[in-house]
Formats: C-alpha cells, structure tokens, sequence
C-alpha cells in the first residue's frame, strides 16, 4: 500500500489507516474474536495506522490483543476526558496523565506514537495546562509526538498555536471546510494531516441515514441532508459505480491528507477499502471537481460548523 510521511514526524503510514471506534462501541462485549479479526485484518491488508481513544469503550483493551503485532503499526490515541464520562472535570493534567498510563495499560506496549487532545475548546487550549501534559509525556518518553484532534474554531486555535506535530479532523466529501480553513497552514508547519470520516459516514448515495452509532442517533443527520442535496443534481461526470469509492477516492485525491482513517467492525470491509485504495484510484479528476463545486455551490458558507 502507499506510504507518505506523516508531516513533519516522518513516521510513514499508509494513506489508509483504520478508526477504532466502532471497535470499540459497536461488538458487543464478549465477541472478542471478532475484535481481533479486524485488526488481524488490517495488520493484514498492511494499514500501519490505528487510531483509537480512551473514551471508545473497548476499543483500547481490544487493541491490546495484537500487542504481539506491535512493531507492524503506529499507535495514536485520545485523551483529556474523564471517565466514567459525566462524572469528573475533563482537560486537567491529572486526568491527561491518568489517561495516559492507562491507555498503555490497556494496549500494552510502553510507548504511544501519537497521543492527541481530544477534541477540547480552544479556551481549554488557550489555558495551556492540557498542552504542557502532553508535552511532558512525551518528553517523558511516554509518546513519540503530540496532536490536536477536532473540528471548526478549536481545531485552528490548535493549528494557530504552532505546538502540534499533528492534525486530526474531518474532511469528505459534504464537509470540506477543512481544506482551505485548516489545512494550508497546518501544511506551512510540517503538521501531518489525519483525516477522520473520511467516507462522510457513507451518506453519499445512500437511501436513507446510515444511523452508524446508537448512542448518536442524529450523529449523521446533516451528512445525509447535506448528501442529499448535492446528490440531487444528478450523477457527478465519471462518478464511480461504488458510492464509498467516490467518497475515499474523493479524500484521498488530496495530497495534503497523509492518511485517511476509515472504521469498520467487520474483516470484510477492511479487505475492500483496502482493494479500493490499492487498486481503484485515483477516482477521475472531473468527479473530484465537480464534488467542489457542488460543495461550494450549496453551502454558501452556511456549512461551515460541522464535524
């Protein structure tokens, strides 16, 4: 699979890397087999990139499985939320530090490639303590680089600041806002760019809301009213047969994205993103275009807070 170097860190990943949430949330506690046929798979497949968090239920422990494995990936996670969620003050040093042993607890390995904030407001940012704890575990030895994953004002706060190696947040097809508010200048400091969503939650072309998450049941709504409004000018010119080939293949015609995050819940869905990725792009230049276009067109700037 192609390989490019994760801004300024020079990790090399694959441009397809694998979110872990839905690993986490969505295979009921007990099927820990199949938790571990993902990840089998993906290790497989050759994604070098998993991206979990604290907060994704199992998710960590479950990544603990292919600890065996751990010189075949780069690990990156989130912190900064208290858990049990709801029932303590989130984005103190005590609660990142916490976080942070526990994570390599649960993953058992010693180091973190990428630990990120996870998603906190910029007035947290600006106050500078969630900053200095990431900045001491990794001079501590306890990860290799420091990110920012988040979305809209907070994540240029983030990017404004200039301390992150990394960059996480969202970006498809009918959320394409990051691209000229958040990456240029992320770019200009050697950040790396992480794009989560990246198939828009498969919206695109879809017949009614996927509803991918229980616990979120309107977590996709504006996706799918977004998707349906620009689907409704008819097919993009030399669109795909596939609807998540359009939407990956959108993404990843974006050279300044270095890797793609896609979740998935079953080995099957990994195997075909990867077929996609390896042998099915690039998508035609005229579809990616026309998505622009699109996008442009029906958002006005009356989509920019999303994600």
């Amino acid at each position: 699979m192609e390989t490019t170097a994760l801004g300024k860190t020079g990790l090399e990943v694959t441009r397809l890397g694998i979110g872990l949430s839905e690993l986490g949330y969505n295979i009921p506690e007990g099927d820990e087999q199949q938790a571990t046929d993902v990840l089998n798979a993906a290790l497989d497949q050759g994604i070098n990139l998993l991206d979990t968090a604290a907060c994704y239920a199992l998710s960590e422990e479950r990544i603990g499985a292919v600890s065996h494995r751990r010189d075949e990936f780069f690990l990156a996670t989130k912190c900064g939320h208290y858990l049990p969620r709801g029932e303590g003050e989130d984005w103190t040093a005590e609660v990142i530090e916490h976080s942070v042993e526990r994570s390599l607890t649960r993953m058992k390995t010693d180091h973190l490639d990428v630990l990120q904030l996870h998603s906190c407001t910029a007035e947290v940012l600006e106050r500078g303590e969630v900053i200095e704890a990431l900045q001491k575990a990794r001079d501590a030895g306890k990860t290799r680089f420091i990110g920012y994953s988040g979305d809209n004002d907070s994540a240029e706060c983030a990017v404004n600041l200039g301390v992150f190696d990394t960059l996480q947040t969202s970006f498809n097809l009918v959320d394409q806002k990051a691209l000229r508010a958040l990456f240029p200048k992320a770019g200009e400091q050697g950040m790396g760019i992480i794009v989560k969503r990246p198939i828009a939650n498969a919206v695109w072309g879809a017949a009614e809301d996927p509803k991918p998450y229980e616990r979120y049941p309107t977590y996709t709504e504006e996706y799918f009213r977004r998707g349906g409004e620009m689907s409704a000018e008819g097919p993009l010119p030399s669109e795909p047969d596939d609807r998540i080939l359009t939407a990956l293949g959108f993404v990843l015609a974006h050279n300044v994205v270095d890797v793609a995050i896609v979740g998935t819940q079953r080995p099957h869905y990994v195997e075909s993103n990867v077929e996609m990725v390896n042998d099915r792009l690039p998508i035609a230049s005229e579809a990616v275009e026309a998505l622009h276009e699109r996008y442009d067109r029906h958002s006005e700037g009356a989509w920019d807070q999303c994600g």
